[in-house]
């Protein structure tokens, strides 16, 4: 089901990069308008060239600056003349026990996977509102739904991605704004390499040795996008098939 994705205007955010990068590869295949943000621009260009995308399909982005959030946006406005979609998927996950008090990963956590989609929310919901009409998509993960030792703070950080986007779904109605959650599993992506504690990585990265690839989460992106403009699919949870927890 691709239906309705052809020429929609979608800014992606962690573009650059496993979920990112697959929904990008899989929207630019059925006709999707790409505008691309991540921190590093070189690997966004070299997407970008691999999809024929023009010079203007990239935004550096940090997520962590609603300035360049805003601007990303803004960008894909000024370009296109309008946003229809924006996935807020810039995330990290350097888990580790709370009693190693690993407070700097505890802030970077919180200022991308909570703060950066604050600030993709923030910086889409005017031109939609203004336009009655969009989609948001926040990634949040099955640690949104469960949590384990280890993983608080990471699970804490995905809740809050489903809080903030049920509360954003009661509050668009007027606006005819959709929303979706989507909660992957163990997905192949860089995100296991920002762990910084060398058990907990190794623990994680023989776990991840199960992980399904990218274009699973992409084809959730699609089939969320693809439904009528009566329809909204506000959460998708899935998981590879041995995937237990």
């Amino acid at each position: 089901m691709t239906q309705g994705i052809e020429n929609k205007v979608v800014v992606i955010t962690g573009a650059s990069s496993g979920l990112g990068e697959a929904a990008a590869r899989h929207l630019a295949q059925h006709g999707a308008k790409l505008v691309l943000g991540a921190r590093r621009l070189d690997r966004l260009q070299a997407l970008a060239r691999a999809l024929s995308l023009g010079d203007d399909a990239v935004v550096q982005t940090d997520v962590t600056s609603h300035e360049q959030v805003k601007r990303l946006v803004d960008h894909a406005v000024q370009t296109h003349g309008r946003i229809d979609v924006i996935i807020n998927n810039a995330g990290l996950m350097p888990q580790s026990l709370l009693e190693r008090g690993k407070i700097e990963d505890w802030d970077r956590m919180i200022d991308v996977n909570i703060k950066g989609v604050l600030y993709g929310i923030a910086a889409a919901l005017p031109h939609m509102t203004a336009r009655k009409g969009g989609h948001i998509i926040n990634v949040s993960s099955v640690a949104g739904h469960k949590v384990r030792a280890g993983g608080a703070v990471y699970a804490a950080t995905k809740h809050a991605v489903r809080v903030i986007s049920e509360g954003l779904r009661q509050e668009v109605k007027p606006y005819n704004i959709r929303t979706t959650i989507i909660s992957p599993g163990m997905v192949a992506t860089e995100l296991p390499d920002s762990i910084t504690e060398p058990d907990v990585a190794e623990t994680m990265r023989k776990a991840y040795e199960r992980a399904i690839p990218g274009d699973s989460f992409a084809r959730a992106v699609a089939f969320a996008m693809s439904q009528p403009e009566d329809v909204d699919i506000n959460e998708i949870l899935f998981r590879p098939t041995s995937q237990e927890f």
